[in-house]
Protein backbone atom coordinates (compact mmCIF):
# COMPACT_ATOMS: atom_id res chain seq x y z
CA UNK A 1 0.00 0.00 0.00
CA UNK A 2 1.30 3.23 -0.98
CA UNK A 3 1.75 6.33 2.14
CA UNK A 4 1.87 9.60 1.96
CA UNK A 5 5.58 9.86 1.66
CA UNK A 6 6.11 7.95 -1.54
CA UNK A 7 3.45 10.18 -3.16
CA UNK A 8 5.81 13.12 -1.85
CA UNK A 9 8.76 11.70 -3.59
CA UNK A 10 6.93 10.80 -6.91
CA UNK A 11 5.19 14.54 -7.19
CA UNK A 12 8.92 16.28 -6.43
CA UNK A 13 10.61 14.20 -8.62
CA UNK A 14 8.32 14.46 -11.43
CA UNK A 15 8.29 18.14 -10.76
CA UNK A 16 11.97 18.18 -10.97
CA UNK A 17 11.92 16.80 -14.18
CA UNK A 18 9.78 18.89 -15.59
CA UNK A 19 11.95 21.88 -15.73
CA UNK A 20 13.74 20.88 -19.06
CA UNK A 21 10.44 19.77 -20.84
CA UNK A 22 8.41 23.19 -19.99
CA UNK A 23 11.82 25.36 -21.52
CA UNK A 24 11.71 23.38 -24.89
CA UNK A 25 7.76 23.11 -24.71
CA UNK A 26 7.79 27.06 -23.86
CA UNK A 27 10.04 27.26 -27.06
CA UNK A 28 8.39 25.39 -29.20
CA UNK A 29 4.94 27.25 -28.21
CA UNK A 30 6.76 30.47 -28.61
CA UNK A 31 7.77 29.69 -32.72
CA UNK A 32 4.58 28.50 -33.26
CA UNK A 33 2.77 31.67 -32.38
CA UNK A 34 5.16 34.17 -33.44
CA UNK A 35 5.96 32.57 -37.11
CA UNK A 36 3.40 30.33 -37.49
CA UNK A 37 5.54 27.20 -38.40
CA UNK A 38 5.36 23.89 -36.64
CA UNK A 39 9.24 24.02 -35.87
CA UNK A 40 10.06 19.74 -35.76
CA UNK A 41 13.26 20.90 -36.73
CA UNK A 42 13.97 22.04 -32.89
CA UNK A 43 14.91 18.34 -32.34
CA UNK A 44 17.57 18.83 -34.28
CA UNK A 45 18.40 22.56 -32.49
CA UNK A 46 18.29 20.12 -29.48
CA UNK A 47 20.97 17.42 -30.93
CA UNK A 48 23.32 20.33 -31.58
CA UNK A 49 23.19 22.48 -29.26
CA UNK A 50 23.69 19.47 -26.73
CA UNK A 51 26.38 17.47 -28.89
CA UNK A 52 27.94 21.39 -28.57
CA UNK A 53 28.31 21.15 -25.14
CA UNK A 54 29.20 17.60 -24.71
CA UNK A 55 32.39 18.40 -26.68
CA UNK A 56 33.25 21.20 -25.10
CA UNK A 57 32.65 20.03 -21.32
CA UNK A 58 33.93 16.31 -22.10
CA UNK A 59 36.24 16.57 -25.03
CA UNK A 60 38.24 19.90 -24.69
CA UNK A 61 37.36 20.36 -20.22
CA UNK A 62 36.05 23.81 -21.01
CA UNK A 63 33.86 25.16 -18.02
CA UNK A 64 30.35 24.91 -17.75
CA UNK A 65 29.31 28.45 -18.41
CA UNK A 66 31.59 28.23 -21.17
CA UNK A 67 29.78 24.90 -22.70
CA UNK A 68 26.66 26.14 -22.36
CA UNK A 69 27.25 29.99 -24.36
CA UNK A 70 28.98 27.34 -26.97
CA UNK A 71 26.11 24.96 -27.26
CA UNK A 72 23.84 28.51 -27.66
CA UNK A 73 25.69 29.84 -29.91
CA UNK A 74 25.38 26.74 -32.03
CA UNK A 75 21.63 26.38 -31.82
CA UNK A 76 21.46 30.14 -32.79
CA UNK A 77 23.21 30.01 -35.84
CA UNK A 78 21.79 26.78 -37.17
CA UNK A 79 18.10 28.37 -36.27
CA UNK A 80 18.91 31.71 -38.08
CA UNK A 81 20.39 29.74 -40.86
CA UNK A 82 17.49 27.32 -41.48
CA UNK A 83 15.00 30.92 -41.17
CA UNK A 84 17.33 32.64 -43.80
CA UNK A 85 17.56 30.05 -46.52
CA UNK A 86 14.70 27.85 -45.60
CA UNK A 87 11.76 29.60 -44.11
CA UNK A 88 12.33 33.05 -45.70
CA UNK A 89 12.41 31.24 -49.05
CA UNK A 90 9.72 29.41 -48.35
CA UNK A 91 7.54 32.72 -47.84
CA UNK A 92 8.68 34.52 -50.91
CA UNK A 93 7.54 31.56 -52.54
CA UNK A 94 4.38 31.65 -50.95
CA UNK A 95 4.41 28.09 -50.26
CA UNK A 96 2.01 26.18 -48.57
CA UNK A 97 1.96 25.60 -45.07
CA UNK A 98 2.61 21.68 -45.61
CA UNK A 99 6.02 22.55 -47.28
CA UNK A 100 7.36 24.39 -44.04
CA UNK A 101 6.42 21.25 -41.91
CA UNK A 102 7.95 18.61 -44.14
CA UNK A 103 11.09 21.01 -44.31
CA UNK A 104 11.32 21.18 -40.59
CA UNK A 105 11.02 17.48 -40.55
CA UNK A 106 13.46 17.04 -42.98
CA UNK A 107 15.82 19.16 -41.61
CA UNK A 108 15.54 17.56 -37.79
CA UNK A 109 16.03 14.36 -39.69
CA UNK A 110 19.01 15.10 -41.38
CA UNK A 111 20.40 16.61 -38.22
CA UNK A 112 20.21 13.24 -36.35
CA UNK A 113 21.95 11.39 -38.67
CA UNK A 114 24.98 13.84 -39.30
CA UNK A 115 25.20 13.45 -35.35
CA UNK A 116 25.03 9.76 -35.16
CA UNK A 117 27.63 9.62 -37.95
CA UNK A 118 29.90 12.35 -36.05
CA UNK A 119 29.21 11.31 -32.56
CA UNK A 120 28.40 7.95 -32.48
CA UNK A 121 24.92 6.30 -31.30
CA UNK A 122 26.59 5.38 -27.91
CA UNK A 123 24.58 7.42 -25.10
CA UNK A 124 26.41 10.04 -23.35
CA UNK A 125 26.16 12.74 -20.47
CA UNK A 126 27.39 16.14 -19.98
CA UNK A 127 27.85 15.59 -16.49
CA UNK A 128 30.74 13.18 -15.24
CA UNK A 129 28.37 11.87 -12.71
CA UNK A 130 24.75 11.53 -12.67
CA UNK A 131 24.55 11.57 -8.95
CA UNK A 132 23.86 14.92 -6.92
CA UNK A 133 24.28 15.70 -3.42
CA UNK A 134 20.54 15.07 -1.92
CA UNK A 135 19.08 16.43 1.58
CA UNK A 136 15.68 14.54 2.84
CA UNK A 137 13.48 17.83 3.81
CA UNK A 138 10.31 16.43 5.31
CA UNK A 139 10.78 12.52 4.43
CA UNK A 140 11.04 13.75 0.32
CA UNK A 141 14.84 13.48 -0.91
CA UNK A 142 15.90 16.97 -2.89
CA UNK A 143 18.85 16.73 -4.85
CA UNK A 144 20.73 19.60 -5.44
CA UNK A 145 19.96 19.50 -8.89
CA UNK A 146 16.25 19.56 -8.30
CA UNK A 147 16.99 23.26 -7.08
CA UNK A 148 18.87 24.20 -9.72
CA UNK A 149 17.10 22.59 -12.36
CA UNK A 150 13.65 24.40 -11.05
CA UNK A 151 15.39 27.64 -9.98
CA UNK A 152 16.39 27.98 -13.50
CA UNK A 153 13.14 27.21 -14.95
CA UNK A 154 11.51 29.83 -12.86
CA UNK A 155 14.28 32.50 -13.64
CA UNK A 156 14.20 31.67 -17.36
CA UNK A 157 10.34 31.98 -17.59
CA UNK A 158 10.15 34.77 -15.66
CA UNK A 159 12.61 36.47 -18.11
CA UNK A 160 11.07 34.91 -20.80
CA UNK A 161 7.56 36.78 -19.47
CA UNK A 162 9.08 40.30 -19.34
CA UNK A 163 10.23 39.98 -22.59
CA UNK A 164 6.67 39.12 -24.29
CA UNK A 165 4.77 41.59 -22.53
CA UNK A 166 7.34 44.12 -20.70
CA UNK A 167 9.94 45.05 -23.72
CA UNK A 168 9.28 46.70 -27.17
CA UNK A 169 10.48 43.94 -28.47
CA UNK A 170 8.14 41.55 -26.98
CA UNK A 171 5.37 43.63 -28.19
CA UNK A 172 6.75 43.62 -31.62
CA UNK A 173 6.67 39.75 -31.45
CA UNK A 174 3.19 39.97 -30.06
CA UNK A 175 2.12 42.38 -32.88
CA UNK A 176 3.65 40.08 -35.86
CA UNK A 177 2.37 36.93 -34.40
CA UNK A 178 -1.37 38.44 -33.98
CA UNK A 179 -0.96 40.09 -38.11
CA UNK A 180 2.43 40.15 -39.84
CA UNK A 181 0.94 41.83 -42.74
CA UNK A 182 -0.43 44.65 -40.91
CA UNK A 183 2.68 44.88 -38.52
CA UNK A 184 4.28 45.77 -41.59
CA UNK A 185 2.44 48.94 -42.30
CA UNK A 186 3.36 49.82 -38.99
CA UNK A 187 7.06 49.44 -39.78
CA UNK A 188 7.75 46.64 -37.63
CA UNK A 189 10.40 44.62 -39.11
CA UNK A 190 8.95 41.18 -39.31
CA UNK A 191 11.58 39.36 -40.11
CA UNK A 192 14.09 40.51 -37.58
CA UNK A 193 11.05 39.50 -35.32
CA UNK A 194 11.14 35.97 -37.02
CA UNK A 195 14.46 35.83 -36.12
CA UNK A 196 14.62 37.24 -32.59
CA UNK A 197 12.12 34.86 -32.10
CA UNK A 198 14.56 31.34 -33.05
CA UNK A 199 17.14 33.47 -31.01
CA UNK A 200 15.19 33.43 -27.71
CA UNK A 201 13.83 30.01 -28.81
CA UNK A 202 17.49 28.55 -29.58
CA UNK A 203 18.43 29.97 -25.87
CA UNK A 204 15.47 28.25 -23.52
CA UNK A 205 16.70 24.70 -25.96
CA UNK A 206 20.32 25.08 -24.68
CA UNK A 207 18.97 25.50 -20.96
CA UNK A 208 17.02 22.69 -21.13
CA UNK A 209 19.56 20.19 -22.84
CA UNK A 210 21.92 21.31 -20.50
CA UNK A 211 19.65 20.61 -17.55
CA UNK A 212 18.48 17.38 -19.18
CA UNK A 213 22.50 16.58 -19.84
CA UNK A 214 23.22 16.81 -16.62
CA UNK A 215 20.63 14.61 -15.17
CA UNK A 216 20.59 11.99 -17.80
CA UNK A 217 22.26 10.12 -21.44
CA UNK A 218 21.11 10.99 -24.64
CA UNK A 219 21.95 9.43 -28.17
CA UNK A 220 21.07 11.19 -31.37
CA UNK A 221 17.63 10.14 -32.05
CA UNK A 222 16.89 11.28 -28.22
CA UNK A 223 15.79 14.66 -29.07
CA UNK A 224 12.77 13.28 -31.19
CA UNK A 225 10.69 12.01 -28.13
CA UNK A 226 11.16 14.85 -26.54
CA UNK A 227 9.96 16.39 -29.15
CA UNK A 228 6.42 14.79 -29.07
CA UNK A 229 6.71 15.95 -25.52
CA UNK A 230 7.27 19.44 -26.48
CA UNK A 231 4.20 19.61 -29.25
CA UNK A 232 1.42 17.53 -26.67
CA UNK A 233 2.08 20.48 -24.23
CA UNK A 234 1.64 23.17 -27.37
CA UNK A 235 -1.89 21.45 -28.02
CA UNK A 236 -2.85 21.03 -24.56
CA UNK A 237 -2.03 24.62 -23.48
CA UNK A 238 -3.61 25.67 -26.57
CA UNK A 239 -2.26 27.05 -30.13
CA UNK A 240 -0.18 29.68 -29.45
CA UNK A 241 -0.31 30.39 -25.51
CA UNK A 242 3.56 29.94 -24.46
CA UNK A 243 2.94 29.66 -20.67
CA UNK A 244 -0.13 27.36 -21.64
CA UNK A 245 2.56 25.07 -22.92
CA UNK A 246 4.75 25.33 -19.97
CA UNK A 247 1.76 24.84 -17.36
CA UNK A 248 0.78 21.47 -19.46
CA UNK A 249 4.44 19.90 -20.03
CA UNK A 250 4.49 20.36 -15.86
CA UNK A 251 1.29 18.15 -15.86
CA UNK A 252 2.66 15.82 -18.59
CA UNK A 253 5.70 15.16 -16.46
CA UNK A 254 3.84 14.49 -13.52
CA UNK A 255 1.38 12.27 -15.34
CA UNK A 256 4.30 10.25 -16.19
CA UNK A 257 6.15 10.04 -13.18
CA UNK A 258 2.89 8.91 -11.40
CA UNK A 259 2.17 6.24 -14.20
CA UNK A 260 4.99 4.04 -12.92
CA UNK A 261 2.10 3.48 -10.34
CA UNK A 262 0.59 1.29 -12.74
CA UNK A 263 2.67 0.49 -15.70
CA UNK A 264 6.38 -0.06 -15.78
CA UNK A 265 8.90 2.49 -16.76
CA UNK A 266 9.70 0.99 -20.22
CA UNK A 267 6.00 1.69 -21.35
CA UNK A 268 6.23 4.95 -20.68
CA UNK A 269 6.56 6.24 -24.34
CA UNK A 270 3.37 4.72 -25.04
CA UNK A 271 1.53 7.51 -22.66
CA UNK A 272 2.65 9.98 -24.84
CA UNK A 273 1.63 8.50 -27.67
CA UNK A 274 -2.16 7.90 -26.69
CA UNK A 275 -1.78 11.57 -25.29
CA UNK A 276 -1.21 12.84 -28.80
CA UNK A 277 -4.17 10.81 -29.98
CA UNK A 278 -6.38 11.45 -27.47
CA UNK A 279 -5.02 15.96 -27.78
CA UNK A 280 -5.58 15.89 -31.37
CA UNK A 281 -9.04 13.95 -31.30
CA UNK A 282 -10.45 15.64 -28.53
CA UNK A 283 -8.53 18.94 -27.42
CA UNK A 284 -7.50 20.48 -31.05
CA UNK A 285 -7.28 24.12 -29.52
CA UNK A 286 -6.23 23.54 -26.25
CA UNK A 287 -7.89 22.82 -23.17
CA UNK A 288 -9.99 25.78 -22.01
CA UNK A 289 -10.06 26.28 -18.56
CA UNK A 290 -12.12 29.72 -18.30
CA UNK A 291 -15.89 29.66 -17.97
CA UNK A 292 -18.06 30.83 -20.60
CA UNK A 293 -19.29 34.24 -20.03
CA UNK A 294 -23.38 34.42 -19.80
CA UNK A 295 -25.27 35.86 -21.81
CA UNK A 296 -27.01 38.96 -21.32
CA UNK A 297 -30.26 38.77 -20.99
CA UNK A 298 -32.59 40.83 -23.06
CA UNK A 299 -33.93 44.16 -22.01
CA UNK A 300 -37.93 43.88 -21.80
CA UNK A 301 -39.76 45.02 -24.60
CA UNK A 302 -41.20 48.77 -24.31
CA UNK A 303 -43.78 49.32 -26.15
CA UNK A 304 -43.63 52.56 -28.50
CA UNK A 305 -45.84 55.37 -27.53
CA UNK A 306 -47.23 58.05 -30.48
CA UNK A 307 -44.56 60.63 -28.95
CA UNK A 308 -41.48 57.89 -29.60
CA UNK A 309 -42.95 57.33 -33.46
Amino acid sequence: MLDIQTLLQIFWTGLANSSYAVLLAAAFALVLKVVKVWNFAQAGLMGIAYYTMYAAIQKFGLPAPVAIALGAAAAIAAALAMEVWGLQTFRRRHSPPLTFFIFTLVVSELVQYLLAMAAGTEPVSLATTLMSASHIVGGVVVSEWDLKAIATTIVLMGLLYLIMKRSRQGQFMLAAADNPHLSRLYGINVRRVYALTFVVAAILITAGMYLFGTRASMVPNTPLEMMLFAVIAALLGGMGNVFGAAVAAVFLALLRAFSILVIPSAWQSLILYALLFITILFFPQGVRLTRRAKKPTAAPAVSATPADA
